[in-house]
């Protein structure tokens, strides 16, 4: 087993460069399914969720080859079956993309409910719903969920809640489904824009990416044969603008869209640090106390369920009461509870946390309960005084890669250890 150890108090300073997106590589991946062909996909990060994509796609016949640890070459032009392993797809959410992508190409799919992160339930009716308006019939038996189809035939989609997994996954669907296929209520994250142009740039016709409305007019067959560069990580940056925020630090942010942080810089702004915006890159620097705000996260452009851990952290060092209210997840605060052991003062009231400030957080033993929490925990270690231990970082790896030599290339004290569980 793997720990993180980190000896705290360090303001964090230089620069950081910037990752492939995790949430838009683990739809691009399984998009390559749709190609009757070979492509090229760039600026990957490393990280086990792409990993086990990976794995996924050779179990089905796909020849994957990394040509560097960020670029890999996927050739899915003899896909041999349409069953998804259950002992990888239940390792991580993003393996439902699979269904999608099979279901257009082959009109056939299966995969076991997918895991990941427990972050309260999370439906895959509105998934369901698009596939069964695009003509496909949907099985669930034995914690498997099976679609197939005669044909696909476009349509109107509705969708009840916006939803950027199943917005990807009925545009996945529509791609070589017959005739034109609108979703309306669509989600409008930078993922889901990435996922447009990767499929366009392989022969897809899709337009409205972006936008509450996605019109994806079905063409015969993707070849592919190009390459094509996964758009930056925006929660990796707004991680390290956290970072140096509750580290009282200077940081450059490296290769990054600041357009699509412009949520968090806003909240950042006024909590009131220093921020230079130079459209690719942002330097994000601590210039005294700083004030606390009050958040709800929404569907981009508002601000990211996913920045909410690290957030808070930041929060917890800032002068007066904050409050931050979830709408998306109903279990993201599980967090809460480990930054309290490191002396934060937080209390939960339904999807709603309150947190006042303190003056510092004290090294502690500490897990991480998902993803984002995990991330949110290095940011308070580095912060605090002291020694903190990180356990379950398993989740971390799932989402950041090489995050400890980041942080120790910005001063950070932080080692992966290795320890035997008791």
């Amino acid at each position: 087993m793997e720990k993180l150890v980190i000896h705290g108090g360090t303001r964090l300073v230089g620069q950081v460069q910037i990752s492939g997106a995790k949430n838009a590589a683990v739809a691009i991946i399984p998009a390559a399914l749709l190609i009757d062909g070979e492509c090229i996909i760039d600026n990957l990060p490393n990280i086990s969720d792409v990993k086990l994509y990976c794995e996924i796609l050779k179990s089905l016949g796909a020849k994957v080859e990394f040509l560097t640890p960020n670029c890999v070459k996927i050739d899915s032009s003899n896909i041999t079956s349409t069953i998804a392993p259950s002992e990888i797809t239940r390792k991580f959410r993003a393996s439902y993309y699979v269904l999608g992508a099979l279901l257009s190409r082959f009109k056939s799919a299966q995969v076991s409910f997918p895991g990941g992160c427990d972050l309260g339930t999370r439906p895959i009716d509105q998934h369901i719903k698009g596939f069964e308006t695009l003509g496909a019939q949907v099985e669930i038996n034995g914690g498997n969920i099976k679609v197939f189809a005669d044909k696909l035939t476009g349509d109107s989609i509705y969708m009840d809640i916006v939803s950027v997994g199943a917005t990807m996954n009925i545009m996945l669907a529509a791609v070589l489904a017959e005739g034109v296929t609108t979703i309306e209520n669509a989600a409008k994250e930078p993922h889901i824009v990435d996922l447009a142009n990767f499929l366009n740039t392989m022969g897809a016709n899709i337009k409205g990416a972006g936008t509450d409305t996605i019109k994806i007019t079905g063409v015969e067959k993707l070849t592919g044969g190009k390459m094509y560069s996964v758009v930056p990580d925006q929660i990796e940056a707004g991680t390290f603008l956290m970072a140096a925020v509750a580290t009282k630090g200077d940081i450059t942010i490296k290769n990054c869209i600041t357009a699509h942080l412009a949520s968090i810089t806003a909240k950042l702004e006024e909590m009131g640090v220093e921020i230079t915006d130079n459209i690719d890159e942002m330097r994000i620097r601590y210039v005294g106390d700083t004030s606390a705000v009050n958040i709800k996260t929404l569907p981009y452009p508002g601000f990211p369920t996913d920045m909410q851990p690290q957030t808070a952290v930041a929060l917890c060092l800032c002068k007066g009461r904050s409050i931050i209210n979830e709408s998306i997840w109903s279990s993201r605060f599980q967090y809460a509870f480990e930054l309290n052991k490191m002396g934060a003062n937080i209390s939960i009231q339904d999807k709603m946390a309150i947190i006042e400030g303190v003056d510092e957080l004290k090294g502690a033993p500490v897990y991480a309960t998902d993803l984002r929490a995990g991330a949110a925990l290095i940011i308070a270690g580095c912060s605090a005084k002291g020694t903190t231990e990180i356990f379950n970082i398993e989740h971390i790896d799932r989402g950041y890669e090489n995050i400890e030599e980041k942080f120790k290339a910005l001063g950070a004290n932080i080692e992966r250890v290795e320890y035997e569980e008791k």
